[in-house]
C-alpha cells in the first residue's frame, strides 16, 4: 500500500462534499423529526397532470430516449408560456432545450460558459449548486451579498465586484433562500452592468410564479439589450409542484442555447421522456393553475411566519419562494448551524442554516432557513414541537 496516497477528489472540487441537505434529512429521519429543511412540497401537483404522465407511459410516449433537446411538444410549450406571460418571443428549434431539472440548466449554463478563471458574480445567500458548478468549471465566485431584513440588491456593491475578468452574472429572482424578488429597477441596473461589460446573465427564475403580496417578477431578458445576453431557466418542478420528476428548461438566443447544449448532451443526454409530455400540457393549462398554487403557499407562508414571529423568532417574511428565513438571536443563540444541529433533539424538527450559503459566512451566521410549502397541519404540528421543545439556549 502507498505510505502517502494522493487524494482521489479533484482538488478544485475540495470542500465540496455531503450537501447540508443531505445532513439535515438524515437528521430527520433518525429522529422522527418534521423536516421543514429541504424545499419540496408534500403534496402532489395537479391531477390532471399527473394523468398526463399515466397515459405518456401507458401508451409508449417517451419510454425510450427522446430527442436530445427535448421532445417538440414541450419546447413549443416553454415557448408557449414565455410569449404568454411575457411577451416573449422564441424558436422552440434554435432557442429552447430541456434538461434534467434547473439544476442540470444551472451546471451546463456555466460549464459552457465559464472559462477557467472567468469571474462569476452571484447573488449571496445562494442556492448551494452555484457554489459547485463553479468549481466545477474553475471559475472564481464574486459574492454580491444581500442583508436582512429586506435583502435588497446593494447596486453599489455590484458595480463593484465587476473587473476585467468577471464572465457572467448568475441571477437568481425570486431568490432562495430569502425570498427576495428584485424590483424591475435593480434588474434594469444589472442589464446595465451588463450591456456596459458584454457579461451573460445566468438567470435562475424557477419561482417565477411563486411571488406573493403583489410582487411582479420580471425577467432579465424582457429589459433593453438583454435577449441575446441572457441564458434564461424555468422548472416544472416548482412551477407545478412534482419536483421529482426533474424536468426544467434553458431559453436564450440560438448561439447562447447552443452553448449550453454543448455541454448538457454530455451531462444526462435526455432525461424524463414521459414526463415531457405531461409538462407539455400542464403549461397550456388555464392561468388559475399557477395562481392557486401561488394563494395556497402565501397562505402557508402567512401560517408559518406568523407562528415562528410569535416563538420569539426574528422573522423576515419573504415576497416568494418557498422559504422563509429567521434570526435565531432573539433566542439565545449565536450560531444557526449550532441551532439547526440541536434543533431535532431538543423539538422534533429539522431547518438549514443560512450560513452554508455565504462566502461571507458571518453575515448568515445567525439565519435559518425554514420551507413552508407543506400542509397546513404539517406546519402547525412543526409549530407545536417548537413551542412544546427546549427552543430557547
Amino acid at each position: 500500500m502507498t505510505p502517502n496516497p494522493r487524494p482521489r477528489l479533484a482538488p478544485h472540487l475540495a470542500g465540496l462534499g455531503t450537501t447540508i441537505f443531505a445532513e439535515m434529512s438524515a437528521l430527520a429521519t433518525a429522529t422522527g423529526s418534521i423536516n421543514l429543511g429541504q424545499g419540496f412540497p408534500d403534496t402532489d401537483g395537479p391531477r390532471v397532470v399527473a394523468e398526463a404522465a399515466a397515459r405518456a407511459v401507458l401508451e409508449g410516449r417517451g419510454n425510450q430516449y427522446p430527442p436530445g433537446v427535448g421532445i417538440p411538444e414541450l419546447r413549443q410549450a416553454i415557448a408557449a408560456h414565455q410569449q404568454a406571460h411575457y411577451g416573449i418571443a422564441l424558436d422552440p428549434g434554435t432557442q429552447v432545450l430541456v434538461t434534467a431539472g434547473a439544476t442540470e440548466a444551472i451546471a451546463a449554463a456555466v460549464l459552457a460558459l465559464v472559462a477557467i478563471g472567468d469571474e462569476v458574480i452571484a447573488l449571496e445567500p445562494y442556492y448551494d449548486s452555484y457554489a459547485a458548478t463553479i468549481a466545477m468549471a474553475r471559475g472564481t465566485r464574486v459574492p454580491v451579498t444581500l442583508r436582512a431584513p429586506d435583502f435588497a440588491l446593494d447596486v453599489d456593491a455590484l458595480r463593484a465586484a465587476v473587473t476585467a475578468r468577471t464572465r457572467v452574472i448568475l441571477l437568481n429572482t425570486p431568490h432562495n433562500p430569502t425570498g427576495a424578488v428584485l424590483s424591475r429597477a435593480d434588474l434594469a441596473t444589472i442589464a446595465e452592468i451588463a450591456v456596459q461589460h458584454d457579461l451573460v446573465v445566468i438567470s435562475d427564475e424557477v419561482y417565477e410564479h411563486l411571488t406573493f403580496d403583489g410582487a411582479e417578477h420580471v425577467p432579465i431578458a424582457t429589459l433593453p439589450g438583454m435577449a441575446d445576453r441572457t441564458v434564461t431557466i424555468g422548472s416544472a418542478g416548482k412551477t407545478f409542484s412534482f419536483t421529482g420528476w426533474k424536468v426544467g428548461w434553458v431559453t436564450g438566443s440560438p448561439e447562447l442555447v447552443a452553448a449550453v447544449r454543448t455541454t448538457k448532451q454530455f451531462l444526462t443526454y435526455v432525461s424524463a421522456g414521459p414526463f415531457q409530455y405531461a409538462v407539455a400540457e400542464a403549461l397550456a393549462l388555464p392561468p388559475a393553475v399557477y395562481t392557486d398554487l401561488r394563494d395556497r403557499l402565501q397562505s402557508q407562508r402567512d401560517l408559518l411566519c406568523a407562528g415562528l414571529a410569535d416563538l420569539g423568532f426574528e422573522v423576515y417574511v419573504p415576497r416568494g419562494t418557498y422559504f422563509a428565513t429567521t434570526d435565531v438571536r432573539p433566542l439565545g443563540w449565536e450560531d444557526g448551524m449550532d441551532f439547526c444541529r440541536a434543533l431535532p433533539q431538543r423539538c422534533g424538527v429539522v431547518a438549514i442554516p443560512h450560513q452554508v450559503f455565504y462566502d461571507n459566512v458571518d453575515v448568515g451566521r445567525p439565519l435559518v432557513r425554514w420551507a413552508f410549502c407543506k400542509q397546513p397541519e404539517v406546519l402547525s404540528d412543526a409549530l407545536a414541537r417548537l413551542r412544546d421543545g427546549r427552543l430557547a439556549r
